[in-house]
């Protein structure tokens, strides 16, 4: 927050009225008498602070304009960025596909007889194992990408959000439980069907599954809570036993290419591709974490389509 200026130099010109009232004020007195002198000072305060009223809007609206400015250029950054990850994405895509298949075959020739008993067969053979994993995660962040970049409207259909939710807590349930992280569902029997595009919804619930488990690392709990919200909305909230978010981090989260992940173990664009899926459903996703606590996420879907 910036300090506000004092009324000095260039800034006195708005005043002059309010200044040749109070030099009035004295004379109309001695003059006209001592009513008059008062009228002008009431008629000086109120001026001055009128004066004053609307140059802070001033100031405030030109603030406000410096941030449009800033705000639009970031807009245009981020819409220049979406239509070069597409073209990049899918150039990137064949390469990728080549080196998988390339890979592949390599295992398959270690299998042969002629490889049988050299020692080197197994280290060769993790290695390429290691590369098809890490060619794996290229085109996850290339699908990301394309994801991230391509305007793809809903296909809204009758889902049922707990299936959905077991489902998805299903592909985790065993990675989670090698690191001692507990899934707890707490689904409410009575949840009434919603419309919404299931397998967008499907990618929303494991993005954050796999973000809670992340954030935990060892020894844990994730917790996932369904219930009904109003008359026309239900909720779906994912809370971890995490270290949580960091206040500062916390706002910009859903920021395309934000992440607080090392180095080569995030894109930033999860978190952002769930907003926007969720914005496409007319619901909205929320975040809250205190340091040390964990940190929730809760989404409001209605139970009738309503694109956003």
């Amino acid at each position: 927050m910036t300090a506000r200026s004092p009324i000095s130099g260039s800034n006195l010109v708005p005043y002059i009225s309010v200044i040749v009232l109070f030099f009035a004020a004295a004379p109309l007195a001695l003059s006209c008498g001592p009513l008059w002198g008062l009228g002008a000072l009431v008629v000086a305060v109120i001026s001055l602070l009128t004066t004053r009223r609307l140059q802070r809007r001033l100031e405030k609206t030109a603030g406000t304009d410096w941030l449009l400015d800033e705000g639009l250029v970031q807009a245009q950054k981020m819409a220049a960025i979406g239509q070069l990850s597409a073209g990049v994405a899918h150039e990137i895509n064949n390469p990728l596909a080549i080196i998988r298949q390339e890979a592949q075959w390599m295992q398959t020739l270690l299998h042969t007889d002629h490889f049988q008993g050299v020692e080197e067969a197994k280290e060769l053979y993790d290695s390429l194992r290691e590369i098809i994993q890490q060619v794996d995660r290229g085109k996850e962040i290339v699908h990301n990408l394309l994801d991230f970049a391509r305007k793809r409207p809903p296909v809204f259909q009758r889902v049922g959000v707990n299936k959905l939710i077991k489902d998805m807590a299903a592909l985790v349930a065993k990675e989670a439980s090698h690191k001692g992280i507990k899934i707890d569902l707490r689904l409410a029997q009575d949840l009434p069907p919603i419309y919404a595009d299931a397998p967008q919804l499907r990618q929303v619930i494991l993005n954050l599954l796999n973000n809670a488990t992340y954030a935990i690392q060892r020894k844990g709990e994730v917790t996932v809570t369904t219930r009904v919200a109003g008359e026309e909305a239900l909720e779906i909230i994912v809370s971890d036993t995490g270290p949580g978010i960091a206040p500062a981090d916390l706002p910009r989260i859903f920021d395309p290419f934000f992440t607080t992940k090392p180095p080569g173990q995030g894109t930033g664009l999860g978190l952002s591709i769930c907003h926007g899926i969720i914005t496409k459903l007319g619901g909205r996703i929320t975040a809250t974490s205190e340091a040390g606590q964990g940190a929730t996420f809760t989404i409001t879907l209605p139970l009738q389509p309503r694109e956003g």
